[in-house]
């Protein structure tokens, strides 16, 4: 599929979503380059993880434009798909099936060659420390070999956009290390990434661009250091604080140890 002239390879307009009786986002506009990673955050309930799935063409029903590699997703066959790899906040992974073979299927879902799948899902296991399990049943896995699986899996395809929800759910510090230093080479690679965490301190260092969503609207949006002359913030978090007027933390903190430590 051919990208844009622009270089634009996300585009979203007026895109409102209402699940039920209740409007998940409101209006959304957003404008997102190839080799960008964007760091999506917000407070629980924002619209983080609908926002990715609507762009997934998991949620239907919204009004508004998506355009991805330049097609509007509405009218895609869902081609645009194949370009695509998702790591979802909560995932369901089959249980029974080894790691192999679960990449192997995945794999297969994109048209890839099973030899081919084969050599780099194992090579890609060898490099995050998952050789060991490999051939094991994914039900004996800890959360953090299965975080691996996934992201993995949504690696085989050399995909040109990386949406991550909470992908460092789990690792151990070792992983977490690798795994920011690999989307950094993948942005170097051209790759866009699309990152949902509320891990503060890793959006503020891998994003070269943050976008802070509230209650379905899109509140703030820049790199880290436009985003601090903004709020008058030194680190994400205080920024992320001070924009959703959320400056309760301490005392509520201080009242929970208070009731742990009461009679």
């Amino acid at each position: 599929m051919a990208k844009d002239s622009n270089d634009v390879i996300i585009e979203i307009r007026n895109l409102t979503v209402t699940l039920g009786h209740q409007m998940v986002l409101k209006d959304i506009n957003l404008v997102v380059k190839h080799g960008q990673i964007i760091g999506y955050i917000g407070p629980n309930g924002a619209g983080k993880s609908t926002t990715i799935k609507t762009m997934l063409g998991l949620v239907k029903g919204y009004h508004g434009s998506i355009r991805i590699m330049g097609r509007d997703i509405a009218d895609s066959n869902g081609e645009y798909k194949r370009h695509i790899g998702y790591v979802p906040e909560t995932a369901e992974i089959y249980e029974s099936l080894t790691a192999d073979e679960y990449l192997t299927f995945v794999g297969g879902l994109y048209g890839l060659p099973e030899n081919i799948v084969r050599n780099k899902g194992l090579a890609l296991a060898k490099l995050m420390g998952l050789e060991d399990g490999y051939y094991s049943r994914i039900s004996s896995y800890s959360k953090g070999m299965r975080q691996k699986v996934l992201l993995i899996a949504a690696l085989l395809h050399n995909p040109d956009i990386l949406f991550l929800d909470e992908p460092l759910s789990g690792l151990d510090a070792n992983s977490v290390m690798i795994v920011k230093d690999l989307l950094a080479q993948l942005a170097l690679a051209k790759k866009t990434i699309f990152y949902s965490s509320h891990i503060m301190d890793v959006v503020e260092k891998i994003s070269n661009r943050i976008v802070l969503i509230n209650k379905g609207t899109i509140i703030a949006d820049g790199s880290f250091e436009e985003l601090k002359t903004l709020a008058r913030g030194q680190s994400l978090e205080d920024i992320f604080g001070r924009m959703t007027s959320f400056f309760e933390h301490e005392d509520i903190a201080k009242q929970c140890v208070a009731i742990i430590q009461g009679d």
